[in-house]
């Protein structure tokens, strides 16, 4: 069964994108405690600056005033505004961070295992295939065209890996490990109905993981300026059933061509017109 991408909501065409993530809802609270705190300091200063438009106007003060202010209340509020972001920061985002970065599960416990490359300006996914071990890539092997981006040996051990461009199929229901790194310049992965984003660093292999809990086709893009061809840099994100990812890896060709994707702006776009 193909998955089903949800329909944009009201809450999702104005606000932030669908969630399906298991950490999507304490980055939501999170994004919204400082949008109210920002929206709150907002509407203080704008009073506050229209206040000494009016209270510090020629009209009013004819002659300069040459007595220091002292600022009490500005200093007080200030010291409130220090703290509420501490509170912010000690109380809501460290946890959330922690939990995302320390509670990485180990490779066999993970549902899927998968190598994310980044390059200009395609997404690049290499699963492990059927025998769960990955195979050797070598440089001098690397050749687009013929199918081959990454350089799989397919001479050696473990050579029945699959390597996808801009498409990342993984199941849903079971904690995703990557381990993501660029080949050319900084990128950043990011998956928006994930709550998802980690930059792609030259030299550098990145552990990553996240979990969905419902299945659809998602986008995912560059959130790094990386080139010319920056906003082109997309790719799907395809979440299926386990037992689809099992199939899926059984036969990568023909799931594909089975399961068709593309990229949810464009049904959006259709169902407009």
């Amino acid at each position: 069964m193909n998955p089903q991408t949800p329909d944009p909501s009201l809450y999702s065409k104005w606000w932030l994108p669908h969630d399906i993530s298991v950490h999507g809802a304490d980055v939501d609270r999170l994004m919204g405690a400082l949008h109210i705190f920002m929206f709150v300091l907002f509407i203080g200063w704008g009073i506050f600056f229209v206040y000494c438009l009016w209270r510090f106007s020629a009209k009013n003060n004819p002659k300069a005033h040459y007595v220091p202010v002292t600022g009490g209340i500005s200093k007080a509020i200030e010291v409130i505004v220090v703290l509420i972001e501490a509170v912010l920061l000690v109380s809501f985002s460290m946890p959330v961070w922690a939990r995302v970065k320390n509670e990485r599960p180990a490779d066999d416990k993970a549902a899927a295992v998968v190598k994310i490359y980044a390059k200009q300006f395609e997404w690049y996914f290499h699963y492990a295939g059927k025998d769960g071990k990955f195979g050797k890539l070598d440089p001098k092997l690397v050749d687009p065209d013929s199918g081959n981006p990454l350089g799989l040996d397919a001479r050696g051990d473990c050579a029945d890996d699959v390597i996808l461009t801009n498409q990342f199929i993984f199941p849903s229901g079971g904690p995703i490990v990557g381990y993501m790194t660029s080949r050319d310049v900084i990128h950043s992965f990011k998956i928006p109905v994930m709550r998802f984003t980690q930059d792609a660093i030259p030299g550098m292999v990145i552990p990553i993981w996240f979990q969905a809990n419902e299945n659809g086709v998602f986008d995912i893009s560059c959130a790094q300026l990386c080139g010319v061809q920056h906003t082109s840099m997309r790719a799907l994100a395809q979440i299926v059933d386990p037992n689809e990812y099992k199939l899926f890896l059984d036969n990568p060709s023909k799931w594909q061509s089975e399961h068709p994707a593309e990229f949810p702006q464009k049904k959006a776009e259709e169902r407009l017109h």
